[in-house]
């Protein structure tokens, strides 16, 4: 895991000054790796730290909460998956009104220039700082002349920028699989095994009932995928995301079938990862017509998974 600074004025390293990244880094995609390898290549040539910058809360939810779009990873997540791109140190500053009302003269005198000290950027394509973002890249050098900083060039695959909010479209679509090429990982959600009605068990497959307060949900439907209890071994499973309406259709549920799996996870962690939607939220005339297309969406599934390990 790497090193956590609770916001730029409690930052207090005796080492060399990092080489530093500033951004959300939400989802933590096949472009923000690629700008991050190379923070990460470029400090530890140099024998000094590799540190991201980053806010809590993002900006938008707190200046423009209307417009807020769910998070592709939770923070937690976020933190641990930096640590295994090998990047040293986190430095958390948390978001206000009053903080954005900053220019950006007052971000690159006190922030970085006082506070952080960095002895290089590395800045994304995009960036931008300060109220309003006013600042861009050119700002930033006129105000801070003597300190190198470097601008990663974009990211494309397939003639299209890798982005966070492209990501989040398309698993809001239920295109996880698309989604994942992206991410360079499939998208995964965790959360809690809770009781349910065992209705899934009545009709010959049960189901773990997982509560979560993952922010990026793919769309209703049926899905293969893999999932784990513990941060244990990966099971094949299929997930139905939905209001089940051929039995109460009243509420939203998140429901796993591992398979070849006989266990119980009450109270377990349980996490499922989205490998391809198999099909959309349908109305069956009965359980019995039910069972048969959930034993055709198993079968399906495994020839899938078995094909991906």
């Amino acid at each position: 895991m790497p090193e956590i600074f609770a916001g730029s004025a409690a930052y207090a390293d005796p080492s060399p000054g990092p080489i530093l990244t500033i951004g959300n880094f939400d989802g933590l995609h096949l472009g923000h790796r690629h700008l991050l390898g190379q923070l990460v290549q470029r400090a530890h040539a140099a024998g000094r730290p590799a540190a991201v910058y980053t806010f809590e809360p993002p900006p938008r939810v707190v200046l423009a909460p209307q417009q807020h779009q769910p998070r592709i990873l939770p923070w937690t997540d976020k933190v641990r998956l930096l640590g295994e791109l090998q990047i040293d140190q986190v430095i958390v500053e948390r978001f206000t009104r009053s903080f954005a009302q900053h220019p950006p003269e007052w971000f690159a005198s006190e922030v970085l220039q006082n506070r952080i000290q960095p002895s290089e950027l590395l800045l994304g394509y995009d960036f931008r700082f300060g109220r309003a973002r006013q600042g861009g890249i050119d700002r930033l050098r006129s105000l801070l002349p003597k300190m190198p900083i470097h601008q990663a060039d974009v990211l494309q695959l397939d003639s299209s920028v890798v982005s966070s909010s492209a990501i989040r479209a398309l698993i809001l679509e239920g295109k996880v699989r698309e989604a994942a090429k992206w991410l360079g990982r499939t998208h995964s959600v965790k959360g809690t095994v809770v009781s349910g009605d065992k209705r899934g068990r009545t009709i010959g497959f049960p189901t773990a009932n997982l509560e979560t307060d993952a922010e990026l949900l793919p769309a209703h439907g049926v899905y293969a995928g893999w999932a784990r209890t513990n941060g244990g071994d990966w099971h094949r499973a299929v997930a139905n995301l939905g209001k089940r309406p051929t039995f109460d259709g009243l509420r939203f549920l998140i429901e796993v079938h591992l398979l070849d799996f006989s266990d119980d996870l009450y109270g377990s962690e349980l996490e499922f990862a989205f490998v391809e939607h198999l099909r959309g939220e349908a109305v069956f005339a009965g359980a019995d017509a039910l069972s048969r297309q959930i034993k055709s969406d198993i079968e399906t599934a495994r020839s899938l998974l078995d094909a991906r390990p």
